[in-house]
């Protein structure tokens, strides 16, 4: 009896060897289908991102890819100017700012690694190209083709930027906001879907009125992607009836310019009132799943004293989530739109188009 009681035990060891060594493997697998959020600071679980800005700058210089660089500005002082500013945002609840400034326009991964330490807030920033207007792509972008630009946003996305090890979390593009799209446009958004199917990274494209809006979508539908990995950003230049259409796609719709100004009335476009009245629309519909929300705050310009005006990130909280309290909004739809829904969006998945 005792050798069999022996073997027992050593069979029940043997079951949780494996029972430890398979669950290893699906955790690890989850991970590798994208079930993180990249940071600054490395990958983050989607759920703790908490509150979340999806559309955010912290500085941006307009000069140009060809005289741009980091001995632009020192990140001592940019720090001095943004840090009050990140901390009023923590203090009205936000947990992670999606900060949306691409190469070749002032992306610094260091500088927001050291605001990220000093705020306690997370930062995710980004790969790709800001194609609007051709000023803020570099020399080289005219002789290389889609596949090649792709492959460049995919190294960074396996082996950090610029030698920094920190990891893009989306993908930042521009295009022109024309119904047809350029050949410089076709290549980009070609690019972003290729890099897309390799990493899973969101494509987060700068895009404005409807007519460019659906012509990526029909690039990306090319290349067999998801509306669901497609942000369309700046939505609010759209008409509410695309809104809801391509949201009904699964494409994300990002208004992203909330601002309290005075000078406006509740009803006159780009108010507190009108944005307000535009997401109880989506919520109407049933979409406010696919609704994001942020400022398009910061701006520090080195170009200008002391980086010039440098705006807030709390007005969503001080003036529109109030406006939609009064028009019925619970704390489970503000739940969904600046938890919930910014944690899906930015999630690292490779999303293939279903339809044939």
């Amino acid at each position: 009896m005792e050798k069999d009681y022996r073997d027992y035990s050593w069979n029940i060891i043997l079951w949780l060897i494996l029972f430890l060594v398979f669950g290893i493997i699906i955790i690890t697998c989850r991970a590798d289908n994208g079930d993180v959020i990249m940071t600054v600071n490395g990958p983050e679980n989607p759920g703790k991102l908490g509150t979340a800005l999806s559309h955010e700058h912290i500085l941006v210089d307009f000069i140009g890819a060809d005289s741009t660089g980091y001995f632009r500005w020192n990140r001592d002082s940019v720090i001095e100017k943004a840090l009050p500013v990140l901390e009023k945002a923590r203090a009205v609840g936000v947990r992670t700012i999606v900060e949306c400034t691409p190469e070749y326009l002032g992306r610094d991964p260091l500088l927001l690694k050291e605001l990220s330490k000093q705020s306690g807030i997370i930062f995710v920033t980004n790969t790709g190209y800001y194609g609007y207007n051709h000023k803020f792509l570099p020399e080289s972008f005219q002789s290389v083709d889609a596949k090649t630009l792709a492959g460049k946003w995919i190294d960074e996305y396996l082996n950090g930027i610029e030698g920094s090890g920190i990891r893009p979390g989306f993908i930042k593009i521009a295009v022109n906001p024309a119904d047809t799209l350029s050949p410089s446009d076709l290549k980009i958004i070609t690019a972003a879907a290729l890099a897309h199917l390799a990493t899973g990274l969101t494509i987060a494209s700068h895009t404005g009125p409807e007519g460019p809006a659906f012509a990526q979508l029909a690039v990306l539908r090319e290349q067999g992607v998801d509306p669901s990995a497609f942000i369309w950003v700046h939505a609010q230049r759209g008409t509410i009836e695309k809104n809801i259409e391509a949201a009904e796609l699964g494409t994300w719709v990002s208004l992203d310019n909330v601002r309290e100004r005075p000078n406006l009335q509740p009803g006159d476009r780009n108010s507190i009132g009108w944005y307000a009245e535009r997401i109880a629309r989506m919520k109407k519909e049933g979409l406010l799943q696919k609704v994001l929300l942020s400022h398009d705050s910061g701006w520090y310009d080195p170009a200008l004293p002391g980086g010039g005006n440098f705006n807030g990130y709390t007005d969503i909280f001080n003036f529109l989530i109030p406006a939609l309290r009064e028009r019925g909004f619970t704390d489970s739809d503000i739940d969904q739109l600046l938890v919930k829904n910014p944690a899906e969006a930015y999630t690292i998945r490779i999303r293939k188009l279903n339809e044939p």
